[in-house]
């Protein structure tokens, strides 16, 4: 079915979405989805460069979008950057994707111990801990959605 009879079928508008690592890749595509239906997100990325061109890419279109620098990887950074996502939505999220993660193309012979514990911590404990700190605002809205996506690898 093409996108345009979807969006005739299905709405997100009113809704609220987090994405996280939306700039590229598949969190690119999933932000513009659900903004395309009408979901207002707020997204994250650790390069600013990236957030910009891609805020630019989204007005173009008319999708609100917000969004921050986050190192996911840091406990202190993804506090942050729900309390910004709680104060954007005024204590609402409806939509919860954790999509960021973080590769090093490198053996396991050659990775440092900062190297496993920034992947560890941005694919394992991030997703984890993001959905300890969403609760509370995705419990205040009592219809919401809730993804769980995570990628590890190295």
């Amino acid at each position: 079915m093409a996108g345009e009879q979807l969006k005739g079928r299905w709405s997100l508008n009113g809704m609220t979405a987090l994405v996280t690592g939306g700039t590229r890749g598949i969190g690119h595509a999933i932000v513009g989805e659900l903004a395309g239906f009408g979901a207002t997100v707020y997204t994250c990325s650790r390069n600013q460069k990236d957030l910009d061109e891609r805020l630019q890419e989204w007005g173009a279109k008319g999708f609100k979008v917000y969004c921050s620098t986050c190192d996911l990887s840091s406990r202190t950074e993804r506090e942050e950057l729900m309390n910004n996502v709680s104060s954007t939505f005024n204590g609402k999220l409806n939509i919860l994707v954790n999509n960021a993660a973080t590769v090093i193309l490198r053996r396991a012979t050659d990775l440092s111990a900062e190297d496993f514990s920034r992947v560890l911590g941005t694919n394992l404990e991030c997703p984890y801990h993001l959905c300890q700190l969403a609760y509370p605002l995705l419990k205040a809205f009592r219809s919401w959605k809730y993804s769980f996506y995570l990628i590890c690898g190295w």
